[in-house]
């Protein structure tokens, strides 16, 4: 089961490659600090996670209620939770850094989260049942509103021949994982992370006076689209989701199994392409963002419908999930452009603060955006026991959501009253100056860039994030 232990870890994971990607020193082949894995983790390293366990397997498969098993991935409704983090979880888990101390030897103003307290709820306080409206301060309405192609304008000719190639790229060994690989990218997306990777790697390109993108450039652009797929495939999996950008998910119309196998074969091909750029500071940054994909999934498992999840738990997790890739990829954009430790590090927070206010800004959508325009059931993370930041600020003024929390929604019409106590609580609005406190500090690590086309799009990219939660 090699293949299905990349998705745990993607490449071998060492005491090196365990350590911190967040680099300070001027040599690309130190680390700031070493982590030493335990037995448990080289273990780990070389088997399969609960994900990619073969249907022969059922043997091991964890009971549910009403006679129900896990089959190829795991559920809320675990009648024993704690044996089940004692013998999956905890277990199977390679430690972990969290995202103070991943940004402890750096900008520390600029990477520390506001505390509960400083994000005074400002929302109005409504009546049992009732969903008041967003507040309308600092509301960008009455401007245009931003486009995303707009935004890559500087870099849609370097979009376009992605786009060309990213279908060559993975190979044609295996014509089912072929077909279910090319049924994702065919299905399009706004290729954001690497619009994200291209005007990064102009800008430092114009602040090291590099007339044109390099070859490597080009090809991490690649890999970090490769990445952020296989990892879509598999979260379709985890979260038996049906539909992806309005076509069927590779689950749906492959199966479970050839599912899981596309997304392994994805990670292994992008750790080849990867390999090949012969950059020791790269390789570290990008398979240290495989491995966190993995570590986000199981804190997110462990921590369902657990009323004690803190901030920072929140903030670690969303680190993990969503912000490690866009952060790796736009640190390592700048590395190749021969970029200094300090703007390297720059873009890093750039890609960090971003991808953390992405997902504070996706957390607010699924309390504020009917079904429709979520493609989902709206407030299904909730409904699921993923505590995000809105539930974790009203949890602090709503003792009674803290009760329903706790009862897992069993009752009908439970549901339905935790979200409105979300929403009375001041979630939402402390949710959103969260994000927009994220939004700022992204803006603050590009004052290092020149002035130009590239800079101006990678400001307004915050707002683009932002500006949905209006």
């Amino acid at each position: 089961m090699a293949m299905a232990a990349l998705s745990c870890t993607g490449l071998p994971v060492t005491s090196s490659l365990a350590a911190s990607h967040i680099e300070c020193s001027t040599s690309a082949y130190s680390v700031s600090r070493d982590v030493k894995p335990s037995a448990s983790v080289s273990r780990a390293a070389m088997e399969p996670c609960v994900v990619c366990m073969p249907p022969s397997a059922s043997a091991s498969r964890i009971p549910l209620g009403l006679g129900k098993t896990t089959g190829l991935y795991g559920s809320h409704r675990i009648e024993d939770r704690s044996r089940y983090r004692l013998q999956i979880v905890q277990q199977a888990a390679p430690p972990t850094v969290s995202f103070t101390e991943r940004n402890f030897m750096k900008n520390l103003e600029t990477g520390t989260v506001p505390e509960l307290s400083e994000l005074s709820a400002t929302g109005r306080k409504g009546t049992s049942g009732v969903v008041p409206s967003l507040p309308k301060v600092d509301s960008p309405r009455g401007k245009p509103k931003l486009t995303l192609a707009d935004l890559v304008a500087p870099v849609s000719d370097d979009l376009q021949l992605l786009n060309d190639n990213l279908q060559k790229i993975v190979g044609a060994d295996n014509p089912m994982l072929m077909a279910a690989a090319k049924q994702i990218f065919g299905a399009g997306g706004k290729r954001m992370r690497p619009a994200l990777v291209f005007l990064v790697s102009r800008a430092t390109c114009q602040l090291s006076n590099i007339q044109e993108l390099r070859p490597q450039h080009r090809r991490l652009a690649e890999i970090t689209e490769m990445i952020h797929t296989a990892s879509l495939i598999h979260d379709d999996v985890l979260d038996e989701s049906d539909t992806r950008r309005g076509k069927e998910t590779v689950h749906q119309t492959f199966g479970t199994r050839v599912a899981v196998l596309a997304g392994d074969f994805m990670f292994a091909q992008s750790s080849w392409y990867l390999a090949n750029l012969d950059n020791l500071e790269v390789i570290k940054l990008i398979s240290q963002v495989i491995r966190d994909f993995a570590s986000g999934e199981i804190k997110q498992a462990q921590n369902l419908f657990d009323t004690e999840v803190t901030l920072q738990n929140y903030l670690d997790k969303s680190y993990y999930k969503t912000a490690s890739l866009i952060a790796s990829s736009t640190k390592s954009a700048a590395i190749f452009s021969d970029s200094t430790s300090s703007v390297s590090n720059q873009m890093f927070d750039y890609g960090m603060h971003l991808g953390l206010a992405f997902q504070v800004v996706d957390d607010i959508l699924d309390f504020t955006q009917t079904s429709e325009q979520l493609g989902k059931p709206a407030g299904s993370d909730l409904s699921k026991g993923n505590l995000t930041a809105p539930v974790l600020f009203a949890l602090e003024k709503e003792p009674e959501l803290r009760e329903l929390i706790d009862s897992e929604f069993t009752e009908e019409g439970s549901l339905e009253a935790a979200i409105s106590l979300v929403h009375r609580g001041g979630g939402i609005d402390r949710a959103r100056a969260l994000a927009q406190e994220q939004g700022n500090l992204a803006k603050k690590s590009l004052e290092c860039l020149p002035q130009g086309d590239t800079r101006r799009s990678l400001e307004k990219m915050v707002d683009y994030v932002l500006e949905r939660i209006y």
